[in-house]
C-alpha cells in the first residue's frame, strides 16, 4: 500500500484551513498539534497523561468495551453467525480506566480495554480550552477514545474526521469510498459499533473466502502515527484503525458540509433497500433513471421548467421544507 500524503500547505491549528477541511483526499499532518500540553503530558509518561486528563475529569462515567486476551484487541462478532460480539459492555469511571491502562502496560497479552467516541465536553470539560482545534465556525463533535491495543475494523463514517494523536501510536488504513466491493462489509445490524464494517481480518486476511481484499490492498493507503500528528479522513472513506502501544488516547472531530437538519442518507439506503432491491429488474431499471435524472445528475436545469413556488423538494430544501418532509414520510411509513 502507499503512504498517505503528508499535508504540505498551509496549516495553522488555532485556523486550521479550509482547503484541509472540505477535501476528498486524506492528508496526514505530521507534528500539527505537537504544542498540546496532553500531547506534551504523554511524550512525558503514561503518569503524566493520566495527571493531565485527570485535572479536568468531573466524575462523569464513560462506556467501556472489555475484549478477553485471545481477540488480541479486535473488537468483533463472536461467531460465524454474525448476531453476537466479542466483547462485553460495562460503565466505568475515568479513573479506573486510567488504573486498569497503567496497571496492564506491561503485561504482554492483556485484555483490552477500550473508550470509544465519548463527547470530550461532557468527560472532560475545559480540556478542548487548552487542546484547541481551529475548526472555525463548524459545529463539530469532538470525542475522545481511549485504550491499549486496539484494532476497529475498517469502516465509514458519514462526516468528515479530523483526528488527532494525543497518545501513544496508532496505524491507520484507509481505503477510497469505491473500495465498498473489495471489502466484504457485513450486515447493516447488528454492528459493533453502529456502522457496518469489513469483515476480513486485517492481521490475517484469508484471500480464499475475501479474494477481491486483494485489490482493495492494492488500493490502499496505510500511515503510523505519533503523539502530535493529526489525519484528515473525507467522508465516507473507510479506515481501519489499530492502537499500537499500551496507552493511546485520540482525540477527533466530526462534522458535516450539510446543515444539521439534512438526513442521513443511510436511511435512504435502508428504505431503498426495503422498497427497490426486490423490485423485477426492469422496474429496477427505471428507478435507476429516476434517481439519476432527480440525485446524481440533478442540476438547475432539472427544475427549470417549472414554476419557483411549485418545486418543493426539487430544489435544496430548507429546515423548514425539509422537516414538513420528514413529518409526511413518517405519516406515509406508518399507513
Amino acid at each position: 500500500m502507499r503512504d498517505i500524503p503528508a499535508w504540505t500547505g498551509r496549516f495553522d491549528p488555532d485556523d486550521l484551513p479550509a482547503e484541509l477541511l472540505t477535501g476528498d483526499q486524506p492528508f496526514v499532518v505530521r507534528g500539527g498539534f505537537a504544542h498540546w500540553p496532553v500531547v506534551q503530558a504523554a511524550r512525558q509518561s503514561d503518569d503524566a497523561l493520566a495527571a493531565h486528563l485527570m485535572g479536568f475529569y468531573q466524575g462523569m462515567r464513560v462506556g467501556l468495551f472489555q475484549l478477553p486476551p485471545e481477540a488480541r484487541g479486535r473488537a468483533f462478532y463472536a461467531d460465524e453467525t454474525l448476531t453476537s460480539f466479542n466483547f462485553t459492555r460495562h460503565i466505568a469511571t475515568l479513573d479506573q480506566v486510567l488504573m486498569g491502562l497503567l496497571g496492564m502496560a506491561a503485561t504482554p497479552e492483556p485484555p483490552a480495554l477500550y473508550v470509544g467516541s465519548t463527547t470530550v465536553d461532557a468527560v472532560l470539560p475545559g480540556f478542548l480550552d487548552l487542546n484547541r482545534l481551529g475548526l472555525g465556525a463548524r459545529e463539530a463533535l469532538v470525542s475522545l477514545w481511549l485504550g491499549n491495543r486496539s484494532r476497529v475494523a475498517a469502516h465509514y463514517d458519514l462526516p468528515d474526521n479530523l483526528a488527532v494523536v494525543a497518545a501513544g501510536r496508532r496505524r491507520f488504513t484507509l481505503f477510497a469510498p469505491d473500495q465498498i466491493h473489495n471489502l466484504y462489509m457485513g450486515p447493516l445490524d447488528p454492528t459493533p459499533a453502529g456502522q457496518p464494517i469489513s469483515l476480513v481480518d486485517f492481521s490475517a486476511p484469508d484471500f480464499e473466502r475475501f479474494p477481491r481484499f486483494s485489490q482493495a490492498l492494492d488500493a490502499g493507503l496505510v500511515a503510523e502515527l505519533e503523539p502530535g500528528d493529526a489525519i484528515f479522513i473525507p467522508s465516507m472513506w473507510f479506515h481501519h484503525i489499530e492502537g499500537l502501544s499500551p496507552v493511546n488516547l485520540l482525540i477527533n472531530a466530526w462534522w458535516r458540509q450539510t446543515p444539521g437538519y439534512v438526513d442521513s442518507p443511510l436511511n435512504a439506503l435502508h428504505l431503498a433497500l426495503m422498497t427497490m432491491r426486490n423490485l423485477p429488474e426492469k422496474e429496477r431499471r427505471i428507478w435507476q433513471a429516476h434517481f439519476q435524472h432527480f440525485v446524481f445528475e440533478a442540476d438547475d436545469s432539472t427544475w427549470a421548467h417549472i414554476p419557483p413556488a411549485a418545486r418543493g423538494l426539487l430544489e435544496l430544501p430548507d429546515e423548514i421544507t425539509s422537516r414538513q418532509a420528514r413529518a409526511q414520510l413518517l405519516s406515509n411509513l406508518k399507513r
